[in-house]
């Protein structure tokens, strides 16, 4: 059989994605911001968030070290679309401006959002997301330099929708999450199931 063939290339952007993720954060006055992102891993009660160091989500989880994460469906994306081009920071940070960002005061309103009070952390979550996790801040790491940072969060609770746990379990139904993902900048959804590992249901 014959390799593929392959060039050498220098992609406008390297950004293969995960799961898209809605960060709630709240500042010192509790004015509540959603952030979308989509550069994040877990393990564990660990999840480890890449953060961009000119929106109001850092800011905000340097200052209260709280936030939540919630995980989106994959028919939830014109609603992200309809805030991603917004920031909550006001003046608009310049590199921010030179590529079209907006300010917005309420990310929740503009993108048809519902905020619902956390249980373990004054950050809002988001209503409409199946998944949504309270996290406390355990560290940070890398600086301003490469315009990210690494957010380093402590799961503190979960919370599903009823509809997508497999009933009388603690497991998510994998069939009916339909996760949202965004790779080279564009929206994905409705991953077809092509196995299962032999770890499924410990």
């Amino acid at each position: 059989m014959s390799l593929p063939d392959t060039l050498t290339i220098s992609p406008s952007v390297l950004y293969f994605g995960t799961p898209v993720a809605l960060v709630g954060t709240a500042d010192s006055h509790a004015n509540a911001n959603i952030s979308p992102v989509s550069s994040l891993w877990a393990l564990g009660e660990t999840i480890v968030l890449g953060l961009g160091t000119t929106g109001c989500a850092l800011e905000n989880i340097h200052k209260t070290e709280e936030c939540t994460i919630n995980l989106p469906s994959a028919d939830l994306w014109p609603k992200i679309e309809a805030i991603a081009r917004t920031t909550g920071s006001s003046p608009v940070p310049p590199k921010k401006a030179a590529i079209g960002y907006i300010h917005h005061p309420d990310k929740f309103a503009l993108g048809g959002f519902t905020p619902v009070s956390s249980e373990t952390v004054p950050a809002p979550r988001i209503a409409e997301c199946p998944l949504q996790l309270e996290c406390r801040l355990s560290a940070l790491h890398g600086d301003k330099v490469r315009g990210f940072v690494l957010v380093d969060l402590e799961v503190t609770r979960v919370h599903a929708h009823r509809d997508i746990v497999v009933e009388g379990t603690r497991h998510i139904d994998t069939s009916r999450g339909h996760p949202l993902f965004f790779v080279f900048r564009e929206y994905f959804g409705d991953a077809r199931p092509l196995g299962r590992n032999f770890r499924v249901g410990r």
